[in-house]
């Protein structure tokens, strides 16, 4: 690394994966938790002689080669750290200050300092204590997926048949001559990949997969004791609900169910997308289930939630995380978590390819109510989509980011379509058109007559 890269560093500040240490004495115990915890989460530079805010403090020339030689001892000494983790160093020079960095990448085992585990939060070192928060660590360190799981005892009759036979006649209603129209059920399993045999071990049989997606429930709770999905509404009592359901059945089941229930406490909105009229309430909430029931790790012992309030939709699942933090659609690269029942769902139209989810919601949530959706990915997934509509406020306020969604759908705006997007008269969108026009928010579209464009 020169110094403009490190420049770089140090002007967009500490975070996931970047560490500042002044380190004036010598290397410090929370060097080496920084160390550890960046093994256990995404790996990340340390940058050794710089302050939190970013300055270069600088270590003397003179005792640079010996703090690296000392950080490396350190993390080689089996009692600081049982399992030494990787790391390299190296020593920038950068406006006649030297500057030590230590990179540490990601590594294959669950790492501790002094008996202490860590893992990176943001731009923090926190300890792990808990049974479920060591558990999903474990976790994430698994180079395979907990869905392709073998269970050799579990045969044809833990599965129920009218749940295949639901998903045959969905596959076959999707795509015409579809091939599992003319399987039998342990066919059309296997054609699935839900039945497989562990190279390592030589065990042969049906999935964990296999049994989330078909099995009776009574299979389930016995492979899979920890699996259920919490559905709640708080609508008029906040601090407890209004009602709730407990999803312990399949996967193709518990789809169909929580949607009921989204479907029960959401209103419906129709919407106009690429010139179509659509249900956005309905796209949403398909989409919000289907991620909440592919993309979660199933052998956690965190419960599934889906919770409807007045104001948002809120669902949270356990997740083996690649990325920390908020997704955005400018860098979000979609990772399958379960590959195997995705395609399932894929089959049946349950889902569509990977990735499409996303936009489908920020889209929908534009649409529905003026605002975004915020998905989170992290050891727990979260995702939050707003429900009520901007037309709520009523004022200034509102008309304007309506304004600003229906130029970015439609280009410009006009009464009749604020009016509908809004839920207010035509007289009442005439009069926020007024007032962001004497605000100069708004001007005339040269276009379109009776319409307005943003300034």
């Amino acid at each position: 690394m020169n110094a403009e890269e490190l420049r770089g560093h140090l002007s967009a500040g500490e975070g996931l994966m970047v560490e500042f240490k002044r380190c004036g004495s010598g290397p410090q115990n929370d060097l080496y938790e920084t160390i550890c915890s960046f093994a256990n989460r995404q790996g990340g530079n340390i940058f050794m002689g710089v302050d939190d805010d970013g300055a270069v403090v600088g270590i003397p020339s003179g005792a640079v080669r010996n703090m690296q030689r000392m950080v490396v001892n350190a993390v080689s000494n089996p009692k600081l750290f049982p399992i030494p983790p990787v790391i390299e160093t190296e020593s920038i020079e950068i406006d006649g200050a030297w500057v030590i960095r230590v990179w540490v990448p990601v590594g294959p085992a669950v790492y501790s300092f002094k008996g202490v585990i860590y893992d990176r939060i943001a731009d923090a070192d926190v300890r792990v204590t808990g049974i479920e928060q060591i558990t999903m660590l474990y976790l994430r360190k698994q180079n395979e997926y907990s869905e392709r799981r073998v269970f050799k005892y579990v045969g044809i009759d833990d599965f129920d048949p009218a749940t295949i036979h639901c998903a045959r006649s969905l596959a076959v209603a999707r795509t015409l001559g579809h091939p599992w129209g003319y399987m039998d059920d342990e066919e059309l399993l296997r054609s699935a990949k839900l039945y497989r045999k562990d190279r390592r071990t030589g065990d042969e049989g049906y999935t964990l997969a296999s049994v989330l997606l078909f099995g009776k429930e009574e299979c389930i709770s016995d492979v899979c004791p920890a699996y259920k999905t919490d559905a709640v509404a708080r609508i008029e009592n906040e601090d407890r609900y209004d009602d709730r359901m407990t999803f312990t059945g399949n996967l193709i089941d518990s789809y169909d169910g929580l949607i009921r229930f989204a479907k029960k406490y959401m209103q419906d909105r129709f919407v106009l997308i690429d010139g179509q009229r659509i249900s956005a309430r309905d796209i949403m909430v398909r989409e919000i289930v289907a991620n909440l029931l592919i993309h979660r790790e199933y052998i956690s012992p965190f419960p599934a939630k889906l919770v409807i309030t007045r104001s948002q939709l809120v669902t949270e699942n356990a997740s083996r995380a690649m990325f920390e933090g908020r997704l955005t659609l400018s860098d979000f690269n979609p990772v399958s978590k379960n590959p195997s029942i995705a395609g399932v769902f894929k089959e049946i139209g349950y889902a569509e390819e990977l990735g499409s989810g996303f936009r489908n919601i920020q889209r929908c949530s534009l649409a529905y109510s003026g605002r975004s959706a915020i998905l989170e990915d992290g050891d727990v997934f979260k995702a939050s989509v707003p429900l009520t509509p901007i037309a709520a406020a009523r004022g200034g306020e509102g008309a304007f980011e309506a304004a600003r969604v229906l130029c970015e759908r439609d280009g410009f705006i006009s009464s009749s379509t604020l009016s509908e997007y809004l839920g207010v008269t035509t007289r009442t969108a005439q009069r926020h058109i007024r007032r962001l026009l004497d605000d100069g928010l708004i001007s005339e579209d040269p276009v379109h007559a009776r319409s307005y464009i943003m300034k």
